[in-house]
């Protein structure tokens, strides 16, 4: 027999009627719907296209949508060997991205330079974009690729509405000297 007369949970109000906050719902709706823009160089970029396939079908977490276009993404997925002359795209392309916008980077070339500790690579895309999370591995497996996504996921979830307006967002901007 169900008991009718329990209290309410939090956030119910009247019947057929649910409140929130504003931050949840967005948070949510940010959580759910991330626009990947793949800049894929080399192997790791191999292993994406692994993960965009039907086996590990990253679609499933609400990313089946790869953008070309940096003005329509919101996921930076920089994969693989950046060399010091690409950079400056890298940085552009990370600037044409509307506000939020988060960074994956894929692998150990995009993390440190992996293998390749030369004068002509870059040393990790840290040095010229602002990172959230980093997946190890060279090349790291699709399922690593998920797990990255999975914490993206939840960063962009648990993100304040009004983080990107704060003090320490203004700064971090400022040290990569982004306006």
């Amino acid at each position: 027999m169900v008991e009718t007369n329990l209290p309410a949970p939090a956030g119910i109000e009247g019947p057929g009627f649910f409140a929130t906050a504003l931050d949840n719902v967005v948070g949510m709706a940010r959580k759910n719907s991330l626009w990947p823009l793949p800049f894929a160089t080399s192997c790791c970029g191999i292993e994406f296209m692994a993960t965009m396939a039907s086996h590990y079908d990253l679609a499933r977490f609400g990313s089946e949508r790869p953008s070309f276009s940096p003005r329509q993404a919101d996921l930076l997925m920089v994969m693989g060997t950046i060399a010091k002359k690409m950079g400056p795209v890298l940085r552009q392309t990370y600037e044409q991205m509307a506000e939020p916008r988060w960074v994956l980077s894929v692998g150990a070339c995009a993390s440190s330079g992996g293998i390749f500790d030369t004068y002509s690579v870059l040393q990790g895309i840290d040095r010229v974009i602002p990172v959230d999370v980093y997946v190890p591995g060279c090349p790291p497996r699709p399922e690593q690729i998920i797990e990255g996504l999975l914490k993206i996921q939840q960063l962009a979830e648990s993100e304040s509405t009004r983080r990107r307006d704060s003090e320490e967002y203004k700064a971090l901007l400022e040290s990569y000297k982004i306006s």
